[in-house]
């Protein structure tokens, strides 16, 4: 839960920061990692799941979708584990522009299920751990 929190702090201070100077760090643009996942990596993604929906809640900063998305994006990183951040917009229902993020590792969606289908993807963001690390052997 305090990794949770500490990736919560860090991922809003990264949303404070222009996107284009964040967006290398999230990952491949365009690049979407498979649905297929390691079960051994089941446990560990759902803890994370957990601990940032739980820890997002009791922050004193704004702690919403891109800041949950990227936390576990970040937290999903440390542990090799490969995902996918979709970032989204639709129009609600006055017609303003609104966006959304979530985040995919394997065919679980880590944040930001809940609303996602109201919008339409307009970028994803993957990084593919297990490979960088395989190159690097």
């Amino acid at each position: 839960m305090l990794e949770a929190l500490a990736y919560l702090a860090l991922a809003r201070v990264m949303k404070a920061l222009p996107f284009s100077r964040i967006a290398p760090s999230l990952g491949g643009r365009a690049l979407e990692t498979p649905l297929v996942h390691d079960p051994s990596d089941e446990t560990a993604i759902r803890r994370v799941a957990q601990a940032v929906r739980v820890m997002s809640r009791h922050t004193v900063w704004e702690s919403q979708c891109l800041v949950r998305a990227i936390a576990a994006k970040k937290m999903l990183e440390r542990r090799r584990i490969e995902s996918t951040l979709y970032l989204g917009t639709a129009r609600n229902g006055e017609g303003k522009m609104i966006a959304h993020a979530w985040l995919r590792s394997g065919p679980f969606y880590v944040t930001g299920a809940e609303e996602m289908r109201m919008f339409t993807t307009v970028a994803a963001f993957g990084s593919n751990k297990r490979a960088e690390r395989m190159e690097g052997a």
